[in-house]
């Protein structure tokens, strides 16, 4: 098929088949379609859009350019978490153990961090020992064995993700919503599980910057995942501070063995226990998200939830003490307070900046090579709302020699703003997409 008629069709608004978009995709795969051609028809749907048949299309299409996934020889449910990306976002390392002591499997497929936003993979690496690469038949097996896992996307699953993401990402297409949606659900799909909740981030933190395009977001995804037979739904949830207090990866899997400890709360604990009870009524396990969240607030009191985490980082090659001794992570050799430079009440937080303060101390890429410090972040000490004093510290940063600290405090002090009045609490979870 020409890729020139494609083009064609779809710059001047045409609606493209299933046939085109099944030899667009394998075009970019197999090298058959020139980059150019590729990045002209990107920039061609990023400006006429995509109808949900044409989503729904190019999904199935890059789901299936690789190896897929089959998880039916695993007894019971299988569900997976997809978040948009987040600061100080944890809940994958807090529900994925306390979902699988609900009897649901957890198969997850995770990503690294790149920019601002963590990434789930980079956190398990903190701890000593653990290992996020297994082949398929070892990966099914743990799931069997211990009901969760999470291990990095195998190169053979949605391949076509891989080019079309590279040409997007030079092309400035990366926000066009059926290209994100495609690129989401094609792996999702492809990884093999029956239930999937989306976290869509919402804020100064998010990908998608306003509400309007991120329930916007949320509702395509769960229509064309849906459209799939699977299971979708989604929470649109805040991102205008960070979600949980420490920004860091070895700091991030300190907050989340806390949680699961029953020693803190606060709004990750929250959302993680929203998404994990969305997954069991999805699932079946229960018959409402409320009963799901008294389920999963009774296995972190009982230590269920703790343990099943050191039996996951245990059969992942890992040191399963982490769990129950934090110690043993890497602490960096600097800490660095910032304070407040008047009264007043924390009004607002630049949760982009914050995230790009943690890079600079190492704890983020920007670029794929980049080798981070598994050590280093910041602690936040202050939430939206609260009332501080000059001098009071809003934030400590964790330093290694290699950190820009300078850099990431002066990022602080302006990402963190103090006024007169306090601020309107704004709603922690925004909606939910069934």
């Amino acid at each position: 098929m020409n890729p020139c008629d494609i083009i064609r069709k779809k710059r001047f608004g045409g609606e493209l088949n299933e046939q085109e978009i099944r030899a667009f995709v394998q075009g970019v795969t197999d090298g058959t379609f020139a980059d150019y051609q590729a990045s002209a028809l990107l920039m061609a749907i990023c400006i006429n859009g995509m109808t949900d048949r044409e989503t729904l299309a190019l999904t199935l299409a890059m789901e299936k350019s690789g190896d897929t996934l089959d998880l039916s020889d695993i007894p019971g449910v299988k569900a997976d978490k997809h978040s948009t990306g987040g600061v100080g976002d944890t809940t994958s390392l807090i529900l994925v153990p306390l979902v699988a002591c609900c009897g649901v499997k957890m198969a997850k497929m995770s990503g690294r961090g790149l920019g601002f936003t963590g990434g789930t993979l980079d956190k398990l690496e903190s701890i000593p020992g653990m290992s996020i690469e297994k082949d398929i038949d070892a990966f099914k097996q743990q799931v069997r064995d211990v009901g969760c896992a999470i291990i990095g996307q195998t190169a053979e699953l949605a391949p076509a993700d891989k080019v079309l993401y590279a040409l997007r990402d030079v092309t400035a297409t990366v926000d066009c919503l059926p290209l994100v949606v495609s690129s989401i659900l094609s792996k999702k799909l492809a990884a093999g599980c029956d239930v999937v909740v989306l976290d869509v981030k919402t804020g100064s933190g998010a990908i998608m910057d306003t509400y309007e395009k991120s329930v916007q977001l949320a509702k395509t995804m769960v229509r064309i995942g849906s459209l799939s037979g699977r299971r979708f739904s989604a929470l649109i949830t805040d991102m205008d501070q960070p979600l949980g207090n420490y920004i860091g990866n070895a700091l991030e899997v300190e907050e989340a063995i806390e949680v699961l400890a029953g020693r803190v709360g606060g709004d990750l604990k929250t959302v993680s226990l929203t998404l994990g009870a969305h997954i069991l009524r999805n699932a079946g396990a229960v018959r409402t998200v409320e009963e799901g969240i008294a389920l999963l607030e009774e296995k972190i009191i009982s230590g269920e939830g703790l343990k099943k985490l050191s039996e996951m980082i245990a059969a992942q090659g890992g040191d399963p003490r982490v769990a129950y001794d934090t110690s043993l992570l890497p602490k960096a050799k600097y800490k660095i307070d910032v304070t407040a430079d008047r009264d007043g009440y924390v009004t607002g937080m630049t949760t982009r900046d914050i995230g790009n303060a943690a890079r600079l101390l190492g704890a983020g890429r920007e670029r794929k090579t980049d080798v981070l410090d598994l050590s280093v972040g910041l602690v936040m000490k202050v939430r939206m709302g609260d009332k501080v004093k000059k001098g009071d510290v809003l934030c400590t940063l964790h330093a290694g020699d290699g950190s820009d600290r300078i850099g990431a405090h002066n990022l602080m002090r302006k990402s963190i703003a103090i006024g007169d009045d306090r601020p309107e609490p704004q709603p922690l979870i925004r909606a939910v997409v069934e």
